[in-house]
């Protein structure tokens, strides 16, 4: 009879636990929602503005070398039409530096908006980084490739020698030699054969940009889903940053409303 009696408690015993295993699960899942909630999105990223085509924001050119420098690349804008502007940063935000290329090429609209042949040469030297972001329009010219090679060639050198003046420089030139026609020397650079390394970079290339893809997805998800034209960045920010107010452009010097879609290459040293 004792043994009946267990027999006919099991399915009652049994319902109970399921009941309760389901409410703590359930009481975990809304939980985890709550705590994802609460988590404030991560701050955009605030923009210097564009008072020229260099943009000196950590200190690293003397007024002599952003004088030829300006000089330069006035004198490829007028013979190509082409847009190149140098721009030294405090401080990424916390972002890549391709992140932070990408968005602000798109909020100065560097280029032609017909041709988007805009290019920004970007350095961070407190992150160590190096970039050159080149807009859809010259990413045939200016390929990444290109791009790695005064990179690797022109500027790291110069900076790992603490001569960060002299690394931009060599760069920007490099830069104007490739969009002028003239990077013969340049592209010379490139016969080294690749390494293994090379091959390994080839293969798993493919799986991080499917990370990066969901990453993203799962931000823009994260943060309601709102935008702007900078990759979901928006140009306004808090006070309180280095840079101040995020406008556009300044000092008579603007972009023309060019575009960018993450082509060229980034360093470090």
């Amino acid at each position: 009879m004792r043994m009946m009696a267990a027999q006919r408690g099991q399915p009652a015993n049994l319902a109970s636990w399921r009941h309760g295993a389901l409410s703590r699960l359930l009481a975990a899942l809304l939980a985890l929602i709550a705590f994802a909630a609460a988590v404030p999105a991560v701050a955009a990223p605030v923009f210097p503005p564009l008072t020229g085509r260099i943009v000196d924001g950590a200190d690293l050119l003397g007024p002599d070398i952003e004088a030829a420098l300006t000089a330069r690349l006035s004198a490829l804008e007028d013979k190509t039409g082409d847009q190149l502007v140098i721009v030294t940063l405090p401080s990424l935000q916390g972002e890549t530096i391709e992140e932070f290329g990408v968005a602000l090429g798109r909020h100065w609209a560097i280029g032609e908006k017909d041709k988007n042949n805009g290019v920004l040469l970007i350095v961070a030297p407190n992150e160590r980084k190096v970039r050159i972001e080149v807009g859809y329009g010259l990413e045939g010219v200016l390929t990444d490739a290109l791009t790695r090679v005064i990179i690797e060639t022109s500027i790291l050198p110069h900076f790992r020698a603490g001569d960060m003046a002299a690394g931009v420089a060599e760069g920007a030139k490099d830069i104007v030699a490739v969009l002028s026609g003239a990077g013969e020397e340049v592209a010379q650079r490139m016969v080294a054969p690749p390494s293994a390394s090379d091959d390994v970079f080839d293969t798993i290339f493919p799986i991080l940009i499917f990370i990066m893809i969901v990453i993203v997805i799962v931000i823009i998800i994260r943060n309601g889903g709102t935008g702007s034209g900078s990759g979901g960045w928006s140009s306004s920010s808090s006070s309180g940053s280095s840079w101040g107010s995020s406008s556009g452009s300044s000092g008579g010097f603007s972009g023309g409303g060019g575009s960018f879609g993450g082509g060229g290459s980034s360093g470090s040293w």
